[in-house]
């Protein structure tokens, strides 16, 4: 019995057909295009202002988890108070170890934002001894932190909070030091001083023994470089509310200097800005494109 050959089926186009096809592939009127481009604008504002944030890292406090020049995205959901309106986020607190993004208490720096790491939480006994870390009585293994050397042991830094005289003194003998400059670094220098002997009046009510006691609502920070950090030992303690969220990973690193930070004049600026596009390349830190910051 032989099969029938099979014919391909050609369908073809009459010009009416085409037309139909012209008018559907229509390109977007301005309107329209309008339309498309103001709903992209409003998701990447809402996902920016309530959910992720860029910042830069400009001191060498946590080294050597975030470096000078380290552009980071901020996780501002997680670790913010729980709201009604969106019972979709995951929200947890604060836990030890966590790298944590927060506006700095106290008015000698409004609305100044750090980054810190979170060594105790609400109830925790906490004190250094050497600069080794004890949480409530247990020494903590801390790979991250660039720990003191027997060179550069400062006993009110490192053996915190049992040297509070030596705490005061030094604070004030930076603010002798700085007694007659005015710049707004220097300025920011006095204010830090001062917030220190402040904070040595207070510390008495928080010491239980050789410790000193986490309060409700608050946490314990410190910087993962421990010589170079000014941290909750210089200050006190960060209230859960100023807490932003927490970097994820960095998402560009460029070297930086380290002083500037402290260049905020529009010249200084503007040169910064064309030594980036002339170094972008070889200034760049591509080892640590996309790194997870733990």
């Amino acid at each position: 019995m032989n099969k029938r050959a099979e014919k391909p089926v050609v369908v073809e186009l009459n010009d009416a057909a085409a037309g139909n096809s012209k008018d559907a592939e229509r390109a977007e009127t301005p309107l329209e295009a309008l339309a498309s481009l103001s709903t992209v604008i409003v998701v990447w504002l809402f996902l920016m202002g309530f959910v992720f944030q860029n910042m830069a890292i400009p001191s060498a406090s946590m080294e050597n988890t975030l470096l000078i020049g380290d552009h980071v995205v901020v996780d501002r959901s997680t670790l913010a108070p729980p709201t009604t309106w969106a019972p979709f986020v995951r929200y947890r607190p604060v836990q030890r170890g966590d790298v944590v993004v927060f506006y700095k208490p106290h008015s000698e720096a409004p609305d100044l934002i750090l980054v810190k790491r979170a060594i105790a939480v609400p109830g925790d006994r906490v004190h250094l001894r050497k600069g080794v870390v004890y949480i409530n009585g247990v020494a903590q293994s801390e790979p991250f932190a660039i720990q003191p050397r027997d060179d550069n042991y400062v006993s009110s830094r490192d053996d915190f909070p049992s040297d509070l005289a030596g705490l005061r003194g030094q604070a004030s003998t930076n603010l002798e030091t700085l007694r007659d400059c005015q710049d707004l670094p220097c300025l920011n220098e006095k204010a830090w001083a001062n917030r220190t002997i402040a904070w040595t009046d207070e510390l008495p009510g928080f010491i239980q023994g050789d410790d000193l006691v986490v309060p409700p609502g608050n946490i314990f920070v410190m910087g993962d470089n421990r010589t170079r950090s000014l941290d909750g030992r210089y200050w006190g303690f960060v209230p859960q509310e100023n807490i932003m969220g927490r970097p994820l990973f960095v998402y560009w690193s460029f070297k930086t200097p380290e002083d500037q930070e402290n260049k905020t004049g529009m010249g200084d600026r503007i040169g910064f800005i064309f030594h980036v596009i002339l170094h972008i390349f070889d200034g760049t830190r591509w080892s640590r494109e996309l790194h997870i910051i733990r």
